[in-house]
């Protein structure tokens, strides 16, 4: 897998309401070590829509490999213009530091549907997608998943979920690798 798309909760989804929430080193500890094992693969590439919440957080987690490129395509311009401004100064942050930027359309936000071509684009130019999405949990991650099974991409499409569970794990493995 050369390309693949990281997408899952916005913050408030799962109760992050504070850029310094511990539960955001867990999420970010996860994606390392899968984003880990996709490079043994042949990972050179990850997608994001640049939304607040997993896909920030996944972006600061590959700006800090240096071998792994980011690009972010938004499903159109200025989509953070509404958020808080902490979310606002992150996003342009991720978005100075990508090595690929362009909104998906070049004008603003005029319907639903722009998010649902952002995720048939975003399947559609990936190898693989890593969703942060637990079936116990409704958010808008269900949209980019009830997307990816309408395409049908192709058969060696890699699509992986990161439940709770996961999630869980990771923070167990995280608090014993603090404690030693």
């Amino acid at each position: 897998m050369k390309v693949l798309t990281i997408t899952g909760y916005k913050p408030h989804e799962i109760g992050i309401f504070h850029m310094k929430d511990p539960k955001i080193q867990v999420i970010k500890h996860h994606i390392r070590q899968r984003l880990q094992a996709y490079m043994e693969e042949g990972l050179e590439w990850v997608l994001i829509s640049g939304q607040a919440g997993i896909e920030l957080w996944a972006a600061e987690v590959v700006i800090a490999i240096p071998s792994l490129k980011l690009a972010v395509i938004p499903p159109f311009q200025h989509q953070e213009a509404v958020w808080k401004e902490a979310w606002q100064e992150k996003y342009h942050s991720i978005i100075q530091q990508a090595d690929f930027f362009r909104p998906l359309v070049q004008k603003g936000y005029e319907s639903p549907h722009q998010f649902r071509q952002k995720d048939q684009w975003l399947i559609s130019k990936s190898d693989g997608c890593l969703v942060i999405y637990d079936d116990q949990l409704e958010g808008s991650p269900k949209y980019f998943i009830q997307q990816l099974e309408k395409m049908k991409p192709h058969s060696g499409y890699i699509d992986e979920r990161i439940t709770f569970l996961n999630l869980e794990e990771a923070a167990r493995e995280l608090s014993e690798q603090e404690h030693f």
